[in-house]
């Protein structure tokens, strides 16, 4: 199998490539899909163009903040992915504001938006949108839109939880967590044993 991992920071690449090179179960290309909506969703559909039908599935790897119920290391891969940050009549732009599917198996949603979630801005999205657990990032919804657009290629999301904003972690508290959990081998590890 083909994969596209794609890491959104630099430090998220570097740690990708150096685990990817210990894999041999799949062919890995990996990329730096850049942090936010539109670098993401640029770099993904620039890569699946250039490389049209390459490509067995998205793989986006790397840290995500998780609502209460989480705990930091924890690795999710989610079921589904939505924007958190669309202020849409429901049902008026559903291409924008219906949920997409992903590979993962965790009964949970990846909730995208531009921003860093905190304690405030994850209890709104956990009662806007009805739901006690998620997780929460800046990139996985706009990645899967444009790997649909791109041939729907299937996408699935990789997570370790690197801070909990409503036990009062923050920024500080995601840097500290990221340098010192750089080993992305169990991130290749979870992927591999669903991909089995």
């Amino acid at each position: 199998m083909n994969i596209l991992v794609a890491a959104p920071t630099e430090r998220e690449y570097a740690n990708a490539v150096h685990a990817a090179k210990r894999q041999s179960r799949h062919t890995y290309t990996v990329i730096k899909c850049g942090i936010g909506k539109a670098a993401a969703a640029a770099n993904i559909a620039r890569v699946l163009t250039a490389d049209a039908g390459k490509f067995d599935l998205v793989a986006v790897m790397g840290y995500a903040a998780g609502s209460l119920g989480f705990r930091q290391g924890e690795i999710v891969m989610p079921e589904k992915a939505m924007y958190h940050d669309c202020d849409i009549p429901e049902g008026f732009i559903p291409e924008i504001t219906d949920p997409r599917m992903l590979q993962g198996k965790d009964p949970i949603t990846v909730f995208t938006g531009d921003s860093f979630v905190n304690a405030t801005i994850a209890g709104d999205i956990k009662r806007r949108f009805d739901v006690d657990k998620a997780i929460f990032d800046m990139e996985i919804t706009a990645i899967a839109i444009a790997a649909e657009e791109c041939g729907n290629v299937p996408v699935m999301a990789v997570k370790m939880i690197s801070d909990v904003p409503e036990s009062g972690d923050n920024e500080f508290s995601y840097d500290k967590f990221a340098d010192t959990h750089s080993d992305f081998g169990v991130f290749f590890e979870r992927l591999e044993e669903l991909q089995a």
